[in-house]
């Protein structure tokens, strides 16, 4: 029979649209609670999937990635960035500028002068962080920076990128956790008599 599939279609459609409506209108159960999105995001979910972004918003998974930064453990003056280049050679679109610092005799020295990173053409890939030998690049979660002058707020300098190792175990403590133990066991491993 002609357009009975359609019709079909059309029940299925119209069946889960008054489902949702119905299952989510409960006005004591709050929205966007952890309960609410695991329900939603199991493999069986129910309900409504929208959420009325910016009024409510998700909780970001740990592994979440934007825009590069850099850490400094103590002071922002001595960041654990080296200078060494590596971010800006594996830097698919080459958008990392680093300057190298010198001493007052003009030697170099092992710390950046200038440090960049190009927003615009950053494509959040993480390739800086992960190649980093020093860990001082890690992949920030702030993704919300629509701005209207982009030459001024989206091209970021050494002061816009540096962060302090605490906030980055904030975002990633997981990660966080796994470096500081690895970093440790170096150090154990270093202190330890040789024989």
């Amino acid at each position: 029979m002609f357009g009975l599939g359609l019709l079909k279609g059309l029940y299925v459609t119209m069946r889960h649209f008054v489902e949702s409506f119905v299952y989510d209108r409960k006005p004591w159960e709050p929205r966007v609670s952890p309960e609410w999105t695991a329900r939603r995001q199991s493999v069986d979910g129910k309900g409504m999937f929208t959420v009325q972004y910016p009024e409510e918003k998700l909780k970001r998974q740990e592994n979440f990635r934007f825009l590069p930064m850099l850490v400094y453990d103590e002071k922002p003056e001595e960041p654990r960035c080296t200078a060494c280049g590596i971010c800006a050679r594996v830097c698919p679109p080459q958008c990392i500028w680093i300057q190298r610092g010198t001493d007052d005799k003009g030697r170099p020295r092992a710390r950046p002068a200038a440090f960049y990173i190009d927003a615009t053409i950053c494509m959040n890939c993480g390739s800086c962080a992960e190649y980093c030998p020093f860990d001082a690049i890690k992949m920030n979660q702030v993704h919300e920076i629509a701005t209207t002058d982009r030459d001024r707020d989206l091209f970021l300098d050494i002061h816009k990128l540096l962060v302090p190792a605490s906030y980055y175990a904030s975002l990633h403590p997981t990660d966080a956790a796994a470096e500081a133990d690895a970093r440790r066991a170096k150090e154990a491993a270093k202190a330890a008599p040789a024989g």
